[in-house]
């Protein structure tokens, strides 16, 4: 029986060993935390109260990977948003939106009734290019060499999707391929549905809604289906960890090892493949092939033979964009905030909040003050409160929030401006909360910050990145995350690539875990590995 190492238990790295058991191949997940799910993890960081400390919500979760894992079974749970975002406005006014029709409708038509009218057409636009796309999520992409059998299948299943979104296809490409800022300006006049909308095309990324590329990343985060429905964004009962916990449940279930608290100091070779790993204290521990979770550049660093990487990876993958302008505030509240809405009587706090710029200048004007180096004068801000429908993460009557912010200034992990612009970041996005919710800063209880360099070593990523490297056109499809190399397999025969730095790209997706689980079975004679 072929022995696989799996290098980390984030959630591509559990699902990929799920695949593997399944496919009656030998598999040790090695993880250096104490617990498993990488960055999709719950923590109580004080008494009573558990947070979702890095990623905090759901929808782009392949529901296939939940049916076929059987994830139900281990104990997963999602909670539907419903509404799913709320922003309020400074002058007291305030949009909410939802998976309901005609009260996004009646929601947008109180500021433009052209929007109201064109709202659905939208929608049925990235419909139709996120329904032809989908099915390229669950398949390697086209490899531009064709090496191995059947590599024409995803040429065909991409031949399909163009074919499937016809005539819409020249504007499919400016979305793919475009900066979201003209795409929404095209559809919309009013800036607080722009605003709102413009926040999924920068999340995460070192860009503004002006740079070209947020179109993609705009796509990429309306394209979920882990609820059912399409663009539908849920919490997870007990905190992101517990989806952590359901895969790694549905791994040792089909026969994987998972050993946490065991960090992986080398990816270990022999006669110019990948041979095993070696783990803190020195021990080596002989496999077949080695899989790895981390990202590419900390991936190709790992390899205790440097010299069998070709100079095109090597330099591919150091000139891959890492920067991250995120920081994270994770929050404890003795009671839940208030939004003092003049156009409505009770704010509704079960969604996403947006707070900071309500139009796409502002957004712009916040993106330049990070790439000046200085912080965001009013930042972006994503506000959720998963308590508000999950009412176990923390003590009655009190709340737990997580806040994802932009722009922080790109500096060095090392750099000692570190914790005076941390402390700026907090600030500012605690006063820009403050400024549409009277009292927030006098509700919380406790309070912890995660900047980029936190954010790297608490959780391996990189640069802070969430996606293990931009998703820009120049690093999707067949070229994630370099050219010639996207379907997991690298340079170093035997060692292989599970996450968010492969194709399809990051957020919570677990399709690079599937994925390559399917290419390493394949290779070890073993089917694909999935289904």
């Amino acid at each position: 029986m072929p022995r696989i190492a799996i290098v980390g238990a984030g959630h591509n790295g559990l699902v990929c060993a799920a695949y593997l058991a399944r496919a009656g191949i030998d598999v040790t997940v090695f993880e250096r935390r104490e617990i498993v799910g990488g960055a999709c993890v719950t923590e109580e960081l004080w008494p009573g109260y558990r947070v979702s400390r890095a990623a905090y919500v759901l929808s782009l979760f392949r529901r296939r990977i939940i049916d076929e894992l059987g994830l139900e079974r281990f104990g997963l749970q999602l909670l539907p948003r419903d509404p799913s975002s709320f922003t309020p406005l400074p002058g007291g006014g305030s949009l909410v939106l939802g998976p309901d029709a005609a009260r996004n409708a009646e929601e947008i038509g109180r500021f433009s009734s052209r929007d109201a009218a064109v709202y659905p057409h939208y929608e049925a636009l990235l419909e139709r290019i996120a329904s032809a796309v989908d099915p390229l999520l669950d398949l390697p992409p086209p490899d531009l060499q064709l090496r191995r059998p059947g590599d024409l299948r995803p040429w065909w299943a991409a031949a399909r999707a163009a074919l499937q979104i016809g005539r819409q296809l020249p504007r499919a490409a400016r979305v793919l391929l475009g900066a979201a800022r003209p795409l929404l300006e095209e559809f919309f006049d009013s800036e607080p549905l722009r605003s709102t909308l413009a926040t999924d095309a920068v999340i995460g990324a070192f860009a503004g809604p002006s740079t070209p590329g947020t179109g993609y990343v705009l796509f990429h985060h309306v394209m979920g289906d882990a609820t059912g429905h399409r663009g539908v964004w849920a919490y997870v009962r007990g905190g992101m960890g517990a989806l952590s916990e359901a895969l790694a449940a549905a791994a040792r279930a089909a026969g994987a090892r998972i050993e946490t608290a065991r960090t992986v100091e080398q990816i270990a070779t022999r006669d110019g493949r990948a041979s095993g790993v070696v783990t803190d204290g020195g021990d080596e521990h002989p496999f077949d092939a080695v899989v790895s979770c981390m990202d590419p550049l900390r991936t190709t660093r790992a390899v205790d033979a440097q010299e069998l990487w070709p100079e095109s990876w090597r330099r591919s993958i150091e000139t891959l964009d890492f920067r991250s302008p995120v920081v994270k505030l994770n929050l404890a509240l003795d009671a839940a905030p208030e939004f003092p809405c003049s156009d409505r009587d009770v704010a509704p706090l079960g969604g996403t909040i947006h707070v900071g710029p309500v139009d796409l200048d502002g957004i712009d004007r916040a993106f330049h003050d990070a790439c000046r180096g200085e912080v965001s004068g009013l930042p972006v801000v994503e506000l959720t409160l998963p308590s508000m429908l999950d009412d176990g993460l923390a003590p009655p009557g009190h709340h737990v929030a997580s806040v994802f912010a932009q722009y922080a200034p790109v500096l060095p992990a090392d750099d000692p401006g570190w914790p005076a612009l941390r402390d700026r970041m907090r600030e500012r996005v605690l006063d820009a909360i403050e400024a549409v919710s009277p009292g927030f800063r006098s509700r919380i209880a406790h309070l912890e910050v995660l900047a980029a360099p936190d954010l790297e070593r608490e959780f391996g990523l990189t640069g802070g990145n969430i996606f293990h490297g931009a998703m820009s056109p120049d690093r999707l499809m067949p070229l994630r995350p370099a050219p010639g190399w996207s379907r997991h397999a690298t340079p170093v025969s035997g060692l292989y690539l599970c996450g968010s730095g492969a194709h399809p790209g990051g957020g919570v997706m677990g399709a690079p875990g599937r994925n390559a689980a399917g290419v390493i079975a394949a290779d070890l004679g073993r089917g694909r590995g999935a289904g």
